[in-house]
């Protein structure tokens, strides 16, 4: 591994083509220009970032940003986002999560999980480019160390 900061791809899972459209748009807004990979299924999310085989192996050397809605076709964003921190090779990436759901319950079930920002739908843009930015610049400065 180089020391320069690697660049953070974008994975996004919204299975609602206009909100992931409004999404992107207000990411460039921004003023992010990382690759965004988007996702409508929380299946081929997780093959994206666990691999086939459901190892991680696949995000050993990436650095990814997850962002995630709650109310996917195939499964709920909590199940999504409870993998993703299970896993060593994918635990210390940021989920941002991204939901219509003001639930208490929900938003700290997500925290407890190690959701990094929770943003309920519709979604304050100023606020949300704020937190992308955040995490962005806490990717430049944060070195991750390789695990065995």
């Amino acid at each position: 591994m180089s020391s320069e900061a690697q660049a953070v791809t974008i994975v996004m899972v919204e299975d609602d083509e206009g909100h992931a459209r409004l999404i992107e748009k207000n990411i460039r807004r921004a003023g992010v220009n990382n690759e965004i990979v988007p996702f409508k299924d929380g299946t081929s999310a997780l093959e994206y970032m666990l691999g086939n085989d459901g190892s991680g192996e696949a995000s050993a050397g990436r650095h990814l940003l997850v962002l995630l809605d709650l109310n996917l076709p195939d499964m709920t964003g909590v199940d999504i986002l409870a993998k993703v921190k299970a896993n060593r090779h994918t635990r210390r990436s940021p989920v941002v999560i991204l939901t219509t759901t003001d639930d208490q319950r929900e938003i700290q079930r997500c925290y407890d999980l190690g959701a990094n920002v929770y943003i309920t739908k519709p979604v304050n843009y100023d606020s949300f480019a704020n937190a992308i930015r955040q995490l962005g610049l806490f990717f430049s400065v944060m070195q991750i160390p390789e695990t065995d």
